[in-house]
């Protein structure tokens, strides 16, 4: 993500997206306008640290490792000997910011503003340790807490002209969410085209070198450089960072799409949601949620991803509680897997003692359908003492589809009559797999196939994947 040419230290430069301007047109190198390294190294010649700007909303209570990103970069400013300023926006809350909106926000009160700024804050380090928070609170000249009320609620009328007149209709409408809305004729306040207006206000007021921002927020960090120009400042340096992928690994993390961590999380709570983010996205965690040294990680994804969740716990609860969680975790794995295991061993013990496969199929269902006509088979059974959390990864399997996957049997899979397969076994069970196949059950499993392979194409049941993979992933032809 980090871009070489930028010419900056790792911890600076670490997965931003983007930087502007860059420094490479012709003639930028060490100019301290075009060049952020330059202007970097003109600021430790003159003594004086940048001023790091980093604007917030707290349109909400509660803040997660999506938002965490902004703050991590402005924490390694701080690290590095520079001033954070972090604006709280209690003014332009009020407004709402129109990024990636298709309808006009509600507005906020000064009251309910307020009351989450204050948890902003607490969440963000605010008396707290700062080799454990977010942000250093506590050494001298590292961090200023500006509320954007202090300038933007004493603009008078001609003060809020001038702001309009700096920018066009045209501009505005070449924002895309603006566009998007316009387009589709859905209504768009004038209230809404002063967002940008005064968050870019807010750099002229704390005279900011540079500010932090996400991919969605380039219209408005350009506007605060178009906004110090016209007020006769020297242009900030926008800083752009990546919109963190949810546990989903597909959408942008977001409480309301319920796919968050947030960092009030208990540590097992953390630790747990972090170990089962997808594989695709556990590379951008590590980039952008640790400082781990990627090149030193094992190249097992299994490892890096234990490595990953373990790392961000610990940066936030401390090293003895991450090592706790991951090993309470692996404590209630062990238990799950061992209560996966008996279930399997009963029903092929039953199976080995000629036991009906339909008749087994109604004892281990709680699904009428599968009690009526052996239409379905599905592994469990209510009164079995199974924890809730696998007794419902298996129910899911009935249904054809898993709410809370858990990798772990072998030698089972799902089936209706008709012969569309619902989902095999293995793909939920799958750390059994080895040791199964390690004992002698595996050589009985082939010899159950053998024996029984025309009533397992009748009912549509599978005995050990290994000969059937194929087949069971298609219908069954009888």
């Amino acid at each position: 993500m980090a871009n070489d040419g930028w010419g900056l230290p790792e911890a600076l430069a670490r997965g931003v997206s983007d930087l502007f301007p860059a420094g490479q047109a012709e003639g930028a190198a060490g100019d301290p306008e075009q060049q952020l390294a330059a202007r970097l190294q003109q600021a430790r010649a003159e003594g004086r640290p940048l001023r790091v700007k980093l604007g917030i909303d707290p349109t909400g209570s509660d803040i997660h490792l999506g938002h965490s990103i902004l703050f991590r970069k402005l924490r390694a400013f701080q690290d590095a000997g520079h001033t954070a300023v972090l604006i709280i926006g209690d003014f332009t809350a009020r407004i709402g910011d129109p990024t990636g909106k298709s309808a006009t926000r509600v507005q906020l009160s000064a009251a309910q503003v307020e009351a989450n700024a204050e948890t902003y804050l607490v969440q963000l380090g605010l008396g707290q340790d700062p080799a454990h928070a977010l942000l250093d609170f506590q050494t001298p000249g590292r961090l200023e807490v500006r509320r954007n009320s202090e300038w933007l609620a004493g603009l008078d009328l001609p003060q809020v002209i001038e702001l309009l007149g700096i920018s066009t209709v045209g501009q505005m409408l070449a924002k895309e969410d603006f566009a998007n809305r316009y387009g589709s004729g859905t209504p768009i306040s004038l209230h809404e085209f002063l967002y940008p207006l005064l968050q870019g206000y807010d750099s002229v007021a704390i005279q900011a070198d540079l500010e932090l921002g996400g991919t969605d927020q380039k219209f408005n960090v350009a506007m605060g450089r178009d906004l110090q120009r016209h007020f006769g400042q020297r242009p900030q340096f926008g800083m752009l960072l990546p919109i963190l992928p949810g546990l989903d690994g597909v959408q942008k993390m977001s409480k309301s799409l319920g796919n968050t961590v947030g960092l009030a999380e208990d540590p097992l709570s953390m630790y747990s949601k972090l170990e089962k983010v997808p594989d695709a996205v556990v590379e951008e965690y590590l980039t952008l949620l640790t400082d781990l040294d990627l090149a030193q990680l094992p190249e097992n994804p299994r490892e890096r991803q234990k490595a990953m969740a373990l790392e961000v716990t610990r940066q936030r609860h401390g090293a003895a509680a991450a090592q706790q969680a991951q090993a309470e975790l692996n404590a209630e794995r062990t238990a799950i897997e061992n209560d996966a295991k008996a279930l399997a061993m009963e029903i092929v013990q039953k199976v080995r003692a000629g036991d009906d496969l339909c008749k087994l199929a109604e004892q281990y269902s709680d699904d009428p359908k599968t009690k009526q006509d052996c239409g379905t088979f599905g592994l469990v059974n209510a009164t079995t003492s199974l924890p809730d959390n696998l007794k419902k990864v298996v129910l899911g399997l009935k249904q054809g589809e898993i709410s809370d996957p858990i990798r772990d049997i072998s030698g089972f899979y799902i089936v209706r009559v008709d012969g569309q397969v619902l989902r095999p076994l293995s793909d939920v069970f799958e750390p059994i797999v080895q040791e199964l196949r390690q004992s002698h059950l595996d050589a009985y499993l082939k010899e159950l196939q053998a024996k029984f392979q025309p009533q397992v194409l009748e009912q549509g049941f599978f005995l050990n994947p290994d000969d059937y993979m194929n087949r069971a992933r298609e219908p069954i032809r009888k």
